[in-house]
């Protein structure tokens, strides 16, 4: 066991859109997609099973697509996600993940015996397809259906059903699971409801665009390893250079501080020796 400091590495991002039927999901996430892969279609692919509704944007680029029939396994979405991993696709629309938990809702009521201790038999399903999407080294844009969703409240000694919005056709908690989940309203607007970017989330509706994926992109390849940013600090061998890098590293200041701090009275004592005359860099602390 070693502890080690914290670290983002280069990311592939898991994404979910949720919304009703008309809301945009498909297009959406095929203009996410064009932006993740800076407009190359080639490289992305629609796992389908929206009945053919994949094929109604072709006239975005030639992107690829996988029909999903029925039944809707999680193991036929975890072999369909590998055809498209083995084909170099770098993004994977899901299209949608609905079906698959409506297939074992139904697996699960028409199986005998006690209903609660039956889920114990779905759960392991369900997961198994959850990591795959989770741990697939591709970017993953999952859409998901909503519906009306009901809560009983007591009203004059009678419980009546009330409407407390839409709730994703799906597992609850799994928007967890995602790095970033867009709600998507009738008029093709999102909003974020959840975000580990800290891009979209508490910021005002707006209509996703190839720009939004290339911006996700942007946030995907700016992690790096700890390891790889003290290199870069000990092979610096200007000042400027040096501050260069602490902008560019300012969320890992505390981390690096002493590399630094190290690489600066380096610099100073090379510059003395080469320049005697010249006086050392000011300050105690960079920059």
């Amino acid at each position: 066991m070693q502890l080690r400091h914290s670290e983002r590495k280069k990311a592939k991002i898991k994404l979910a859109l949720q919304g009703s039927a008309g809301s945009g999901k498909t297009y959406s996430s095929l203009l996410l997609a064009q932006g993740l892969t800076n407009g190359d279609f080639s490289k992305v692919a629609i796992i389908d099973s929206e009945n053919g509704s994949a094929d109604l944007y072709s006239h975005l680029g030639q992107y690829n697509v996988l029909t999903l029939s029925p039944p809707f396994t999680p193991e036929n979405y975890i072999k369909a996600i590998d055809v498209c991993v083995n084909a170099g696709m770098e993004v994977i629309i899901l299209d949608s993940i609905s079906h698959c938990w409506d297939y074992l809702l139904d697996y699960h009521s028409n199986l005998s015996g006690n209903s609660f201790t039956n889920w114990g038999k779905i759960t392991p399903m369900h997961k198994s397809f959850t990591d795959k999407m989770m741990q697939a080294d591709v970017h993953i844009i999952a859409t998901m259906r909503t519906k009306q969703d009901y809560v009983l409240n007591q009203k004059d000694g009678k419980y009546i059903p009330e409407k407390v919005g839409l709730k994703a056709v799906q597992r609850d908690g799994l928007d967890y699971e995602f790095t970033v989940v867009f709600d998507v309203d009738i008029k093709h607007f999102a909003v974020s409801s959840k975000d580990r970017t800290g891009m979209f989330m508490g910021k005002p509706e707006f209509i996703i665009n190839t720009f939004t994926g290339k911006k996700i992109l942007e946030w995907c390849n700016s992690g790096t390893n700890l390891q790889e940013a003290r290199e870069k600090i000990k092979s610096t061998k200007t000042v400027e250079e040096l501050r260069k890098l602490y902008n560019q590293y300012s969320s890992w200041q505390k981390e690096l501080d002493y590399d630094f701090k190290l690489q600066k009275e380096t610099i100073s004592v090379k510059e003395t020796l080469l320049n005697p005359l010249k006086s050392n860099i000011n300050g105690s602390t960079y920059p």
